[in-house]
Order: C-alpha cells, then structure tokens, then sequence
C-alpha cells in the first residue's frame, strides 16, 4: 500500500523503531533508518533489503544534533526522490524522585524527548508538503511516538517523561490544526508497556515490561502494526490520536 514513497524513521536501531521500519518496508516503503549505532542500522537495513522488495538506507544521526538532522533529512530526500512519511521515534529518558534527580538528566530528556522531535519535524516538513502536494497518494504523514505518560501521569516519579510527553502531544495536535489543509497528517500514538530496552533494562523506577501479567505487555510489532493502519488510511481519513495499551494493563 506503500510503493513509492518514502519514510524517514528516527531512533530506527532496536525496539518500536526497527519494527515500523520492517513493517513500512513490507508495505512497498522506501525507508531511511536514522539511529546513532551504526551497527544496528547495518543490521537492520540488511535484513530488509534481502526480503523481496525490501528497501532501506541508512543514516547515522543524532537527533538531537538540529543541523545534522537537517542535513540528514535533506540527504534522504535527495537519495529517494522525497519523503511521503515521517516517524519521529526516538525518545527515552530516566524516571525517580525529583528530590535526588540530577539536572543534567532532565535536560537530556527533553533534548531526545522534545528537541529531537522538533528538529526531525521541522527539517522534514518542506519535504512533506511538497509530498502532499506533487505525489499521488495525495498525503503526507507525521507520526510521532509518544506514551500513555502524554496523556495521564502514570507516577510522581515520570515526572519530566510524562512532561515531554505531553508536550509532544500539544505538538501534534498544532501540527494537525495547521496542516490539515495543506493534507500532510499529524498522528500521535500513545502506546502503554512495551517490551523494549527502556522496560526490560532493570532500572530503578522505570516501567517493567514484566509488571503486565497473564497476556504479557504489548510487543513492538503491535505499535509497528499501529502506524501502518494509520497512514495506510484513505487521503479523507486523518488518524489523529490512537491509545494503545497491553489488554491487562490498569494505569
């Protein structure tokens, strides 16, 4: 459903990231793989491209570096002819008390967590415009990955997470607002516990993928499957806001 275009995935090395990228190129996607691990984007790239039709490109980038996501951005769509769809995945950041935090942690976390988002977007979107405007599916996408921790607070101890979060969410529903008429696409999905690094790392207050019992946590393939469904939809149909959680999850 996806022949032809071209999808830009930040923080495309391991977990949600890698899966939207697998699951964008089994659509007919062209996708560049942006990540900071070289090794894990060669990984990934080769396994796509020796599935049938499969095609990536990677692109060693730190997002919260503004002028070489620029750069970056603007070499993927020299390379590919343009960029139809972008997913803003990257993200992380560290949990617990605000009384013994240090500083220097908050302010990384918005840097990955806000800033890398703000600069993706802002390089991407001159390229998604002219998408919308010149390429036959008629739209473009932005996609943002955020977190349930955007649209409740989940503990006193998520505070500058859940912060970044929310605000990625004001983001997005600006974006919409915006660009609606111009038929580029914001959607935000906010997803519950995911077996990922960040949940699976063993790290003090953090999320534990092993909390959700019985069913088990979601898997990275579900949000993979999430962002498919969203900008696979028909041009009249905007998927602004998808919430996903594990069936057995409370909060």
């Amino acid at each position: 459903m996806l022949k032809d275009t071209t999808a830009v995935v930040t923080g495309a090395s391991s977990g949600i990231g890698a899966a939207v990228a697998r699951a964008l190129a089994a659509e007919g996607a062209t996708v560049a793989l942006l990540a900071r691990r070289r090794d894990k984007l060669a990984e990934l790239a080769g396994a796509i491209n020796t599935r049938d039709g499969g095609r990536a490109r990677m692109y060693e980038a730190d997002v919260t570096h503004a002028d070489a996501v620029r750069d970056t951005i603007d070499a993927v769509a020299r390379d590919c002819g343009g960029i139809d769809i972008l997913v803003n995945n990257a993200g992380g950041g560290s949990w617990g008390p605000a009384v013994t935090a240090e500083l220097a942690d908050w302010h990384s976390t918005v840097e990955l967590n806000v800033n890398g988002v703000l600069n993706a977007t802002h390089a991407a979107l001159p390229h998604l415009t002219r998408a919308a405007a010149t390429h036959g599916r008629g739209v473009a996408d932005i996609v943002t990955i955020s977190s349930v921790a955007g649209r409740r607070v989940p503990s006193a101890n998520s505070n500058v997470y859940s912060a970044t979060k929310h605000a990625v969410g004001a983001f997005s529903e600006a974006l919409r607002q915006e660009l609606a008429e111009q038929h580029v696409r914001a959607g935000l999905v906010e997803p519950g516990i995911v077996a990922t690094e960040l949940t699976t790392s063993g790290h003090a207050y953090t999320p534990e993928a092993t909390s959700v019992a019985g069913y088990g946590p979601l898997q990275p393939d579900d949000i993979a499957a999430t962002v498919v469904f969203m900008v696979t939809r028909p041009r009249h149909v905007a998927l602004n806001e998808l919430l996903v959680r594990p069936t057995e999850q409370t909060n």
